[in-house]
């Protein structure tokens, strides 16, 4: 017997403590590096961008001073460059302007100061209040419909150039190639921390799984071999005693756990059967009617010591599947056994055959407990089991709908389930027709 005594469970509950105070500080710190990491790319993007409108406006203000210079106009006390927008700089210059030295001047200058992006310029008269002359120069960087036309007429100004910067953002984004470069880093780190995250939790339910299972195990072999062992000692003792009936009575309860023993290891093995990427399959004609009437048969001791009523009704005139005989048995046997132990009272079940398009259709009606909603699912998983409200003593490991569930899928059928509390449970399985 496998016991658990104070030290196992203090040593339980400081693991789980330890568990979760680390996974909440590796969470913490990720968060943390990430709001750091935010706020300096913020921080970086912002010089960017400040760096980037500093020298527009250097280069721009060069432009300016030699129009000034070749027109022999003064400069002006004011800055004549001003931002319109983000990426919209207009200069005033209040003299007539050559569209081809504009550009030439404007490539020079802003080459000089490494400033390579697609940018559309345009020659404004305010007095007539139109564009004179507009113009793309494109560096290979992005593709934009011309906005310059679309420009308000600026005060104090009679004539005047702008520019606009389209692919303005995407220049500052390669300039913080590092940046991006962290960030990706981080997301890749983030994205690892979750994926293990979900395997820690992951395995800690599956060793609390685990733990449950070898309790129910340890419990349930536990019984039977005390059984067999009080009645063992008992014919021991009376081996040379005339108490024949006595004598009959143990032999029955030595022959009946010794079958619960048997269950138990069938049980087991279907774990490993479980455990295993594809279940084999002896494939054979199987007829339906016969399948159900040999299992309810073979477990007729049961039904009658439970004081159950099971009934077949074959409705389906399809009759034959191509399938395993034994797997198929034992995914009937799971399901009656589930509805003769999950019941208050006397169990009724009824299992009809029906035809359902190419499958037939088998129908597993009970008068149960039920199963709540928020279960539906959970039972069809390995160790899963249902609490069980006021019923007590009901055993097993939690397999059967697990293991119905894997042979149907490898039957390519279906299942579904119909239940709620106090109303019974209706599961249907689909399976093609041969």
């Amino acid at each position: 017997m496998i016991t658990q005594g104070p030290s196992f469970t203090y040593f339980y509950l400081v693991k789980t403590s330890t568990l979760r105070i680390v996974v909440l500080l590796a969470a913490l710190s990720i968060i943390g590096i990430t709001i750091t990491q935010v706020y300096w790319v913020r921080k970086a993007f912002d010089l960017q961008r400040s760096d980037f409108d500093r020298q527009v406006n250097t280069a721009l203000l060069s432009v300016a001073q030699k129009f000034f210079s070749l027109n022999n106009n003064p400069a002006p006390a004011i800055n004549p460059v001003v931002q319109i927008s983000t990426n919209y700089y207009a200069v005033m210059l209040n003299s007539d302007i050559n569209p081809s030295m504009l550009e030439f001047l404007l490539k020079t200058e802003l080459e000089k100061r490494g400033i390579e992006v697609d940018f559309e310029y345009g020659i404004y008269d305010c007095s007539q209040e139109c564009m004179v002359y507009g113009q793309m120069v494109s560096a290979g960087i992005v593709n934009s419909e011309s906005q310059l036309s679309k420009q308000p007429k600026l005060k104090n100004a009679s004539y005047y150039f702008g520019v606009r910067f389209p692919g303005r953002e995407l220049q500052l984004l390669n300039q913080m190639g590092i940046w991006t470069f962290s960030s990706l880093v981080l997301l890749v780190v983030i994205i690892f921390f979750a994926y293990a995250l979900f395997v820690i939790l992951r395995q800690r339910k599956l060793s609390e799984i685990q733990k449950d299972f070898i309790n129910n195990m340890t419990h349930e072999f536990k019984t039977p071999l005390a059984t067999i062992a009080l009645s063992n000692e008992v014919l021991r003792q009376q081996a040379h005693q005339p108490q024949t009936e006595r004598l009959l009575s143990y032999t029955h309860i030595i022959e009946q756990e010794t079958q619960r023993m048997r269950q138990h290891l069938e049980r087991l093995l279907q774990v490993a059967r479980l455990d295993k990427p594809d279940l084999q399959l002896k494939k054979e004609t199987v007829l339906i009617e016969d399948l159900l009437s040999a299992v309810v048969e073979s477990m007729r001791p049961i039904i009658n010591e439970k004081s159950a009523e099971v009934t077949i009704r074959s409705e389906a005139t399809k009759k034959t599947v191509i399938g395993d005989l034994h797997h198929l048995s034992n995914i009937v046997a799971n399901i009656i056994d589930n509805s003769l132990k999950y019941v208050e009272g006397n169990p009724q079940l009824c299992i009809n055959t029906t035809d359902a398009g190419k499958y037939i259709q088998i129908q597993f009606i009970d008068n149960g407990i039920g199963i709540a909603h928020e279960y539906h699912k959970k039972i069809f998983h390995k160790f899963f089991r249902v609490p069980t409200g006021n019923v007590h003593n009901v055993k097993g490991f939690g397999l059967g709908l697990s293991y119905v569930k894997q042979v149907v899928d490898a039957h390519h059928g279906k299942l579904s389930l119909r239940s709620a509390p106090g109303e019974g449970t209706t599961l249907t399985i689909l399976l093609p027709a041969s």
